[in-house]
């Protein structure tokens, strides 16, 4: 396979792992600030509300690309990712430094320089770098808030959905061509050629009608992320280190779900990310967890 097309294999696999781990160590501040999304960890409702909220958010969205108003889009993806730095930093600066007035004027400056820059220096990689942090910050928010039964049941709809709205619908490629038409940074970017620009370019073209980019979402990693957050603080088994059986399987899964998911994805044509993906980390917590019960 050519070096072009080897490292990007090599290299989303990695965000997702950087990713997984990343959001287990935000977790510890996140549950130290007591940021949580949902009050009652172990309801099942919980899933279905989170389902309810992106159906809506999703269905706003495609009304407004509809009507052109993307720079209404623009200003609403804008404060959503504004206020996904708050919590962020908001929990990392009080665990080291207390929640004061201080560390919250801190917070405040950081997100919004956070947030000025994405949107005025959208390039490849400040996009990717940031876009780590806030895949991270919204797992560890969701896999503390949710334990284990709520977080497969949510993923497994999830990957429903996420078929259903590619490959029946195609809502969600819409949704996507429109992102990226207005370069929103929500999505991860990996470059194919040397030299690339993302904000000069767009997606860009090396010929043939091929992308000279590949893109995924954000939802892609965070997904299985949560699952790796809540089987490391909700369940008490054999551990590695600070991470638990379940946990490490669920990356090991997750990991090689992404793998042939790009794998398909080279034929070129939209594919629906979460099947794989959380398909993967479902069965390889399964796995650790059977393998943590023997020990």
């Amino acid at each position: 396979m050519e070096r072009s097309r080897l490292l990007p294999l090599l290299t989303i696999p990695a965000m997702l792992v950087i990713v997984e781990l990343a959001a287990l160590f935000l977790s510890i501040p996140m549950q130290s600030a007591g940021i949580t999304a949902f009050e009652d960890p172990e309801s099942v409702a919980n899933p279905f509300i989170f389902i309810i909220i992106l159906l809506l958010f999703t269905g706003f969205l495609l009304l407004l690309l509809r009507f052109r108003w993307k720079k209404l889009i623009g200003v609403i993806i804008g404060l959503s990712i504004f206020f996904t730095f708050i919590y962020i930093f908001a929990g990392i600066a009080g665990y080291f430094l207390g929640l004061t007035v201080g560390t919250l004027a801190i917070s405040l400056i950081l997100s919004a320089g956070a947030t000025v820059l994405l949107y005025l220096y959208p390039e490849w990689y400040v996009i990717d770098i940031l876009g780590i942090l806030i895949a991270a910050g919204a797992a560890s928010i969701f896999g503390i808030s949710l334990t284990i039964i709520p977080v497969i049941i949510l993923l497994v709809i999830l990957m429903v959905y996420d078929a259903i709205s590619v490959y029946k619908t195609r809502h969600m490629i819409t949704l996507a061509e429109g992102v990226v038409d207005m370069k929103s940074p929500i999505l991860f970017i990996v470059p194919k050629k040397r030299g690339y620009s993302y904000r000069t370019e767009g997606i860009g073209s090396i010929g043939e009608g091929e992308r000279a980019a590949y893109l995924i979402g954000m939802g892609d990693l965070i997904m299985p992320s949560i699952l790796v957050v809540s089987a490391t603080v909700f369940l008490d088994v054999t551990r590695i280190g600070f991470i638990t059986l379940p946990s490490l399987g669920a990356i090991i899964g997750s990991v090689i779900g992404l793998f042939l998911l790009l794998l398909v994805v080279q034929k070129g044509k939209p594919q629906a990310g979460l099947p794989p993906i959380n398909g993967g980390a479902i069965i390889g917590f399964l796995a650790g967890y059977g393998f943590a019960l023997l020990l």
